[in-house]
């Protein structure tokens, strides 16, 4: 059976489907088209409901729970990984509400998670995270956020955190931080359903076991101008026990997240 499938070329999400992508388990019947694209991308898609397994970040998870379900395995929560909030020199924290802020994608979680810390902002610009740092030096905006390898190389570029968003989430809800989660059609056949998120799981496992000490050729080629230390950070980063199983306490984090998205969309109707 063939079924699409989605995620980013960084390398936690490389590093969790390498094993399934690749057969290096067996996957059965199953075989999957790969597209990697950048989370906006996948999340803008997942809204048109174009893939059958696709990764998206848990901001936009209440405006596709009509067509899909959300996976145990394979996703991104933990501590400490939450996205920054950077410029180029001090900005009062009480001054954010005027500045002009670029955001990664209006519907990614560090969408939600900058809401939830400044919900009176309201000058944002909406940018592919890459594309955030060289907005900020280049004073197009006053800050941005920043997510993904950029958390390990703003420094690099003389610029400066103002709050870590993700410190002020942990702090309001004594939760993990849910970044990005694996999502499958509702209408697959439930017995399918359960299979990916099985088969997920095994590949996280395999890597863990056989891929962490030297990084794949898989993982490498689709970052090619990070170096293998940045990569690996961003694995330590984003690959946890999460990953490899949500569990209780990832499932307490995403309803908590779900309640806020309803706080600050009260028109939208969220089906948990």
């Amino acid at each position: 059976m063939k079924l699409s499938l989605g995620f980013s070329p960084c390398p936690n999400d490389t590093f969790i489907f390498d094993a399934l992508v690749n057969k290096k388990i067996n996957t059965d019947e199953y075989v999957f088209d790969v597209m990697l694209e950048d989370v906006q991308t996948l999340n803008e898609w997942a809204m048109r409901g174009k893939l059958d397994i696709t990764k998206i970040s848990y901001g936009v998870l209440p405006l596709v729970m009509n067509n899909y379900t959300l996976l145990e395995s394979g996703g991104a929560l933990g501590k400490g990984v939450g996205p920054l909030l950077i410029a180029r020199t001090k900005i009062d924290i009480d001054a954010i509400d005027d500045k002009t802020i670029a955001i990664p994608g209006e519907n990614t979680t560090a969408h939600m998670l900058f809401s939830l810390a400044f919900p009176n902002a309201k000058n944002k610009i909406f940018k592919v995270f890459n594309e955030i740092e060289d907005a900020v030096l280049s004073g197009d905006v006053d800050a941005g956020v920043i997510i993904h390898e950029n958390r390990f190389t703003y420094k690099e570029k003389g610029l400066q955190k103002l709050i870590d968003l993700g410190d002020y989430w942990e702090m309001k809800t004594q939760l993990p931080i849910p970044l990005g989660g694996i999502i499958t059609r509702k209408n697959l056949n439930r017995k399918i359903i359960a299979d990916i998120d099985k088969l997920i799981k095994q590949s996280v496992e395999y890597s863990f076991e056989n891929n962490y000490e030297q990084l794949s050729n898989y993982v490498k080629s689709h970052a090619q101008e990070m170096s293998e230390n940045v990569m690996r950070q961003h694995i330590d980063l984003y690959v946890n026990n999460f990953s490899v199983v949500l569990g209780n306490d990832g499932r307490k984090a995403v309803d908590k997240l779900l309640e806020i998205y309803a706080s600050i969309h009260p028109g939208n109707a969220v089906i948990v």
